[in-house]
């Protein structure tokens, strides 16, 4: 059983409006070797639909260094519509299952601090917003 302390956001580095959706991400990590496919655990498509990836019971193939105790989210989008400048393009479907999702997944998983990508690898813009901000009602350490 693995311990899950992490809720990691992430993009997926697409221009706004980008059609992809789960299956699309799992095709493409397949092609990569990756034997369990999609990396994430949900992906959250531009209709707002929350669409399973990875299984919860096994570690994601998200963000190096702390898959093993994380759960891996991702929303489509993320770059402007020129295809490069980092942006939190979520729609308010995206923004609604989003906030859903997390505050679900802090039901299930109450200790687990939620942050974005870019708060444990710098060098990275995604998911292209403050997560600790955005939610900063459900992180644990408000509820101490």
């Amino acid at each position: 059983m693995r311990t899950v302390t992490l809720i990691v956001i992430h993009c997926s580095a697409n221009k706004a409006g980008s059609v992809l959706r789960a299956a699309d991400i799992d095709r493409y990590h397949r092609s990569l070797g990756w034997k369990q496919g999609c990396g994430y655990h949900y992906v959250i498509p531009t209709d707002g639909k929350v669409e399973p990836g990875r299984p919860e019971k096994l570690a994601g193939a998200h963000c190096k260094g702390h898959n093993w105790h994380s759960i891996g989210v991702c929303y489509i989008g993320g770059l402007d519509a020129d295809g490069k400048t980092p942006k939190d393009t979520r729609t308010e479907a995206q923004k609604a299952a989003l906030r859903k999702l997390i505050e679900h997944l802090h039901q299930c998983y109450p200790k687990a601090l939620i942050v974005g990508h870019h708060d444990l690898n710098p060098l990275k813009a995604c998911p292209c917003l403050n997560v600790t901000a955005e939610y900063a009602d459900l992180q644990p350490w408000l509820h101490l």
